[in-house]
Formats: C-alpha cells, structure tokens, sequence
C-alpha cells in the first residue's frame, strides 16, 4: 500500500516543528496514501473467545504460558486468573482491595508478575507456593505501574507509570527499583516495548512522542510523531529495530525507523474514526492491531513486507474496548480480553495467505 514518508532530519524546516529537545521528525514533503485497503480484499481472521465467569471484571491483558496456560487480570474485580482453553476452567487469584491490577507478564519459572495500577506496586504470585510478595515504589509519586515487560534475560521488568509520567526498571533478583521522569507535562508513559539492541521504548500517549531509554544509564531521547495531534498509544518493535505504534487519534499504524529517522504511515481501513489500540506482532514480523472505535472492534494484520493491510475480522462479542495483546510463539496465536468480559484468541492466516 501506499505510504506517506516523512523524513525527520528536515524537520526543522517545517512550519509545525515542535521547539523541544527531542529529535524533530514534523513532515516536510509526503507522499499521499492512497484510500486503504478494501475489506472485501482482506483474509479473514479466526476469532475465538470464551466468557469469563467473573462478572463486569474487565479481564485483560492476557498471557499464554503453554496452549493450556493463559493468565489475565481483572482490572475492576482485583484478582489474577489462570485459564485452560483446552478445558474452559478458570482458577481466580482474589488480590487485596483497591489493587486495580492492570497488566501482567509470566517468567519462564512460571512466576507472575503483575501492575499494581493503583496501590503503587508490582506484585509476584508464585503459583506453585500460592504465595503473594508487593515490591512498594520507593517514590510515592509513582502510583499507578501500568504496563510491564521483561528485558531479554529475564533480569530486569521494565514498566510505564502513566499518571505519575514515570518509566521505570525493577530488577529481578534485588527487587531494586529505579525510576526517570519524562519532562513533557501529561507525557502519560503507555505501551512499552524492549529493542534488538537492548533499548526500551515506550509511546507517550499524552502526546506527539516516542521515546527511547538507555538500559544501562536511563538516560532518554523523545521523538516527535508527524502530526501535533497524533497520540501514540501501543507499540511494537521488529528485528530490525523499527518502531511501530497505533495513533490512536487519526487511525493510522506508523513506523519509525531509527537508523533511518524516517516515519512511514497508513491509514487503517476503518478511517480515522477507527482508534487503533491493542498491538501485537507475529513470528513472521507481522503487525497486528485492533480498531476499538468500531462496533464491534476489528482485529487487523498488516504485512511490512507488502505494505499492505491483509486480514481482518470482527470481534465476536463486540468488544467493547481490547487494551492489550500478547502473541504466543509456540501456537502462532494472539490473545487478548474485551471490556465485554470475555478473554480471546485469534488465529492469524498462514504465511502464504499475507
């Protein structure tokens, strides 16, 4: 598909650069896309979702383990669960009141790790001993973890403090927890996602940016997105190191590259109206997203290698709002849960069908 590229070392020059110390990238000369593609041109998306039994809970933020293990939170509720697709069984994990707990990641020791987005902590939950630990943030400014990821071993979780305008890392093994402060008033640190070279990056959904942090000295760099009123919400990064993110704004899935520093982006096929939000990405470095400005929200895959949008389908429950997904490598499947309260996996076509 036709993109619009928008090459960030003549920013400068553009009449809508942002006067800040982030790397400039407004557009100066665009190519423009053509319409997007045509659902009728798209390969169809098999959807599966299962009711979660914990009513009006908003389950979300899934994580596969094995093709019998996914783990989820329940944001309204304060619990964790465990679920068995092969089964349909639920295990709940009920949390102390007023926990919110907004995402969860699962270590390869089969440890959980969880946001405690409103009793400013992250939380362990060892299943085996049915045993709960809270690493308290060492500021009190931090109150709301938000999204959590592992660095590539497994020593470090680095995560995103929305409403305190926070990223921070949590190592492992001395639960040492080390926070940086983004200098954009509202920056609100959102989706967050580790780079090949050991980089993290994380979209600041309260404003035009990106931005990347140093492992090692914490130190950052923002980059401004194309638009002014563009909002970056969720994001992922491929093996190439280029950055992928949804505006949720315009409805539009962008690339930046960083060695290049250039933005690439195309309108999704449910216009600008379409608010763009769960992401994942395939093995096959395949994007995928999820239009949850439309009733009932569509799940699309992007191909980088044709440009093109090339399967969709609609959620089966409607949705309501899919926040976050997680792709399972071993069963090349995406899971997500819907403010409709159900927990879901989508199956995406096969390589030769993109």
């Amino acid at each position: 598909m036709p993109r619009a590229v928008f090459p960030a070392a003549a920013m400068a020059a553009a009449a809508v650069a942002i006067a800040t110390a982030s790397v400039a990238t407004a557009p100066v000369a665009a190519a423009t896309p053509e319409a997007p593609a045509d659902a009728d041109d798209l390969k169809p998306i098999d959807i599966k979702e299962w009711k979660v039994p914990y009513e009006a809970s908003r389950p979300r933020d899934p994580f596969a383990v094995a093709p019998d293990e996914v783990w989820f939170v329940g944001q309204r509720s304060g619990y964790l669960a465990r679920f068995n697709p092969e089964t349909g069984e639920f295990f709940k994990k009920v949390l102390k009141d007023g926990s919110g707990p907004h995402n969860l990641i699962v270590g390869s020791d089969g440890v959980v790790w969880y946001a405690g987005n409103r009793t400013a902590l992250i939380g362990r939950y060892d299943p085996e001993a049915d045993e709960i630990e809270e690493i308290a943030m060492p500021n009190p400014d931090a109150r709301d973890p938000h999204t959590l990821v592992f660095d590539e071993d497994e020593k470090n979780i680095w995560f995103s403090v929305q409403g305190a305008n926070m990223i921070g890392r949590m190592h492992l093994e001395s639960r040492k927890v080390d926070l940086i402060h983004i200098d954009d008033e509202r920056a609100r640190p959102y989706g967050i996602k580790m780079a090949p070279d050991g980089g993290v990056w994380v979209a600041l959904f309260g404003t035009n940016k990106l931005v990347r942090v140093d492992a090692k000295s914490m130190r950052h760099k923002e980059i401004d997105l194309p638009r002014e009123g563009a909002r970056p919400r969720r994001i992922e990064v491929d093996a190439d190191g280029n950055v992928w993110y949804v505006d949720y704004s315009y409805g539009i899935l962008g690339r930046y590259s960083p060695k290049e520093k250039e933005f690439a982006e195309w309108p999704l096929p449910e216009g600008d109206e379409s608010r763009p939000y769960g992401m994942a990405q395939d093995a096959r470095g395949r994007i995928y997203m999820v239009a949850s400005g439309t009733e009932p929200n569509v799940f699309l895959g992007f191909d980088p290698k044709t440009e093109r949008f090339f399967a969709a389908g609609e959620v089966p429950s409607g949705g309501g709002t899919v926040r976050h997904m997680h792709y399972h490598a071993p069963t090349d499947t995406i899971w997500f849960g819907t403010d409709t309260n159900y927990i879901g996996r989508a199956r995406p076509p096969s390589a030769d069908e993109s």
